[in-house]
């Protein structure tokens, strides 16, 4: 097995680590109020166990990179939303849609042409020290400014966190090279540092990541999907001395399968059907419930999630006021009166 078949075989393993651990996250962010806070997350085994799938995602992100360049390595991370929709359309209990189905088969397409063109030779060139320094200023500095209050929180910081954790892929390649590489010292200064950096990138793109999944998953996920290899193929593009294959109908090829995939990626965040989200399940507090509605009984068999975290939505709800209701009494309901007689009916009547 050649060193593109490896890291193409990495990458996918890879895809259905991060969609496995995206839907996970999506699901704990629909339970958790908006008011919490990262500490409160942290005790939380739920959010450990998505941070479980993220690393593990990572680890073989991280062995596809020494196989691959960045401009073959990162196209494929789309194919995590291409596994997260039917995964979870499945926890969901619907069926995968019909344009999900194109979306999907886009997306593949796309992702065939970027790898045709994409340099698939294991890389050699690094980072050094200033040029490291230089891509995480600038990523932070496009990361705060995404990070800000405004219109759309959910897609500005799924961005944030697709550039994040597109710059981590990045700076974990130069540590990946620079580790494996026998002419030197296996650990030097400047491969902690940039080891550093790679550790802050990626824990802010997870937290950024599960503060996008408040408003779904489809649109969030597009957008990180879309913003990590953008953001990555930028820096190997400039820095690493990577480039197209086959010229300029290369680069065509390049950008009609990037517009393919962004055409696909568009189809695959429209995953909540207005008659799927009606039938979907409602989360309701099992001991807020009696006291608001003391004379309401749920029927048998009907949909019911009882969120996690109780705390926060209780604190959070609003105060509803105590029921009251009209007084009724029994009585007997009078008979309607009789209908009057009209004179030309009583006339008739004599004749």
């Amino acid at each position: 097995m050649n060193a593109t078949v490896t890291a193409v075989v990495l990458s996918l393993l890879s895809a259905i680590g991060y969609a496995t651990a995206a839907v996970a996250q999506e699901r704990l962010a629909s339970r958790t109020a908006p008011s919490a806070g990262v500490l409160r997350l942290l005790r939380r085994g739920t959010w450990w166990a998505t941070v479980g799938l993220n690393a593990t995602g990572a680890l073989l992100h991280v062995a596809a990179l020494k196989y691959g360049s960045l401009t073959l390595v990162q196209p494929l991370g789309a194919l995590t939303l291409v596994a997260a929709v039917p995964l979870g359309a499945h926890l969901a209990g619907r069926r995968v849609g019909r344009g999900e189905w194109r979306g999907t088969a886009l997306t593949l397409a796309g992702l065939g042409a970027l790898l045709v063109t994409a340099g698939g030779h294991a890389p050699r060139v690094t980072m050094d020290v200033p040029e490291a320094l230089a891509v995480a200023a600038v990523a932070m500095a496009l990361v705060a400014g995404l990070s800000r209050r405004g219109a759309r929180p959910g897609l500005r910081f799924a961005a944030a966190s697709g550039i994040a954790s597109g710059v981590a892929s990045a700076l974990t390649q130069t540590v990946t090279v620079s580790v494996t590489d026998s002419s030197g010292p296996v650990l030097t200064w400047q491969v902690v540092l940039v080891a550093v950096l790679v550790a802050a990138f990626a824990a802010g793109g997870l937290l950024l990541s599960q503060i996008a999944y408040r408003e779904g998953l489809g649109a969030p996920l597009a957008v990180v999907t879309l913003a990590n290899p953008i953001a990555a193929a930028a820096i190997g593009l400039t820095l690493l001395g990577e480039h197209l294959t086959g010229g300029f109908q290369g680069v065509l090829l390049a950008f009609a399968g990037a517009a393919a995939a962004v055409r696909g990626v568009f189809l695959l965040t429209r995953t909540a059907p207005a008659d799927v989200l009606a039938d979907a399940p409602v989360d309701v507090p099992a001991d807020v419930l009696p006291d608001v509605l003391p004379d309401v009984l749920l029927a048998d068999g009907l949909p019911g999630v009882v969120p996690d975290d109780l705390a926060d939505l209780q604190a959070t709800a609003p105060q509803v006021p105590p029921y009251t209701g009209v007084p009724v009494r029994r009585t007997t309901i009078p008979s309607p009166p009789a209908p009057a007689l009209s004179r030309s009916s009583s006339a008739a009547s004599g004749t």
